[in-house]
């Protein structure tokens, strides 16, 4: 690998995550060999849409073999149970980095796994792009552009060559890098990524037990509601692992949550929910110019 240079890439995990990745690479990076790892059905899906240049299913050691970038897109279960073997298996000086959606486990257990005087590194990473749809069929090559993608460390960490390389890749695909601490990742994306995913599932699976037989209340849902409930259509085999590694941030968030809905309704029969909306409403506006 040359300092301004990633060649050999192997992507484990080519669903929605690290097919897009391949796809990006594909349309914004030249002359990257790009390698898939994962079940045999999935990755000759990947292969037909032409994202990897070689698939892999089975043993792992025949995908990481000489690859310079080692690019984890599996659930967090999944890539807990297979860091180990990771770690033992990647090529000499290979950068080994994750798209999983919390970091605080994954960075402590990769710090033992990749010690500073190893020759591999580890980089913690989670893209903050995704869709309701899971699976390859969904993969888009500027599913990363113009969206955050986190990094853990520190920017100093991007001293290194290897992570420079990776730098440079993420932002030629068109993602904006952002440098942040594990714990703080967690606290934020808590708040702002899972907290609404079970709202909306909250929401969602309360209206479904209200249905009548004429189907209402959604009969005469407009498309407001469909709107809201968009995270609804994700599946718990997407967010299983989340919630079961953050689910401290989460708990404290789901009962402050609560606490403001109990205040909402108190205030129900008055007129004081403007600061409510404002605030809001503001919200919204810097969303929409991020």
């Amino acid at each position: 690998m040359t300092p301004h240079l990633i060649n050999r890439v192997t992507i484990l995990g080519t669903g929605l995550i690290g097919g897009s990745f391949a796809l990006a690479l594909r349309k914004y990076t030249t002359d990257i060999y790009i390698t898939g790892w994962d079940r045999s059905d999935v990755i000759a899906d990947a292969q037909s849409r032409g994202a990897i240049d070689a698939s892999f299913s089975g043993e792992l050691a025949p995908a990481l073999e000489n690859a310079d970038l080692v690019y984890i897109a599996l659930p967090i279960g999944t890539t807990l149970d297979l860091l180990p073997e990771i770690a033992r298996l990647a090529a000499p000086n290979a950068l080994v980095t994750d798209a999983c959606s919390t970091k605080v486990r994954i960075t402590e257990d990769a710090a033992d796994l990749f010690p500073k005087d190893s020759t591999n590194l580890f980089l913690g990473g989670h893209p903050m792009a995704g869709r309701e749809l899971s699976g390859i069929a969904h993969a888009d090559a500027d599913l990363f552009r113009n969206n955050t993608y986190a990094l853990t460390g520190s920017s100093s960490d991007s001293h290194d060559p290897r992570i420079s390389a990776f730098v440079k890749i993420l932002e030629k695909i068109g993602a904006r890098p952002l440098w942040l601490g594990a714990q703080q990742h967690d606290y934020a994306v808590g708040l702002a990524s899972h907290l609404p995913q079970l709202a909306a599932v909250a929401l969602g699976s309360f209206l479904y037990d209200h249905l009548d037989e004429n189907g209402l209340p959604i009969t005469l849902a407009g498309p407001g509601l469909r709107d809201s409930l968009r995270l609804a259509g994700s599946p718990y085999s997407t967010w299983r692992d989340i919630v079961l590694t953050n689910k401290e941030v989460l708990s404290a968030a789901l009962d402050l949550f609560a606490r403001r809905l109990d205040d909402l309704r108190e205030r129900l029969a008055s007129r004081d929910l403007e600061a409510d909306f404002d605030a809001a409403n503001e919200l919204y506006k810097l969303l929409r110019s991020l």
